[in-house]
């Protein structure tokens, strides 16, 4: 498998999550947003929302969108999973991911950001209070959210795609700056993820695109 994607894209570390909770193996290959890669000819054969990540399988099928290339390995590599065991728990987990997915990424969004500030002219304060309105707001429901089914994680005790989807937004919401002060139960979950192998492999600072200092 081949992982096209971006260093700092919550969508792609989502993926890399699950590649690391499933201990599977790929290749990964970068694609810079900052430069624009994404909107190539090349890259919008395989992608054309041009967005982050594509899977390449290894039968050379193009999956986009981080949920379904999630849900494509779940069904796929079925073991060790990233759902919970019983048809509830796994409505629930997938409650959790797709609000994150839906609610609170789509608004911090790079290309979100730039038309608000380049194209809308947008200050700096309205932006900042944007962003703590919409994706702030939806992380303040997803806490709610949690505090009906978390354990260590999400999800009662073992860590699944609702843990894979909280990661990346709490990375995301401290570099946009966006106020966490009500979400103690999502701030303690990602204090334990990040103490886990699959997550320390996955985090953007330890990707060979990274970025450093």
């Amino acid at each position: 498998m081949k992982l096209l994607g971006y260093w700092r894209s919550s969508a792609t570390y989502r993926v890399r999550i699950a590649l690391a909770l499933k201990g599977l193996d790929y290749d990964y290959q970068p694609v810079n947003l900052l430069k624009g890669e994404q909107s190539g000819a090349e890259y919008l054969k395989k992608n054309p929302q041009a967005l982050v990540p594509t899977l390449v399988t290894d039968a050379g099928e193009e999956i986009s969108q981080s949920l379904a290339i999630i849900e494509f390995l779940q069904e796929t590599f079925p073991s060790p999973s990233v759902l919970p065991k019983t048809p509830i728990l796994r409505a629930k987990a997938r409650a959790i991911a797709a609000a994150i997915a839906c609610e609170a990424q789509p608004f911090a969004n790079l290309r979100i950001q730039k038309y608000l500030t380049e194209t809308l002219g947008v200050s700096d304060e309205a932006k900042a209070a944007f962003l703590n309105r919409w994706p702030g707001g939806a992380l303040n429901a997803v806490e709610a959210m949690a505090c009906e089914t978390a354990g260590a994680f999400c999800v009662g005790d073992e860590p699944t795609i609702a843990d894979a989807f909280l990661v990346p937004q709490i990375f995301a919401s401290r570099r946009f700056n966006i106020d966490l002060s009500n979400c103690p139960t999502l701030l303690a979950i990602d204090e334990r993820c990040q103490k886990l192998p699959a997550f320390i492999k996955a985090h953007p600072d330890n990707q060979p695109d990274a970025v450093k200092g």
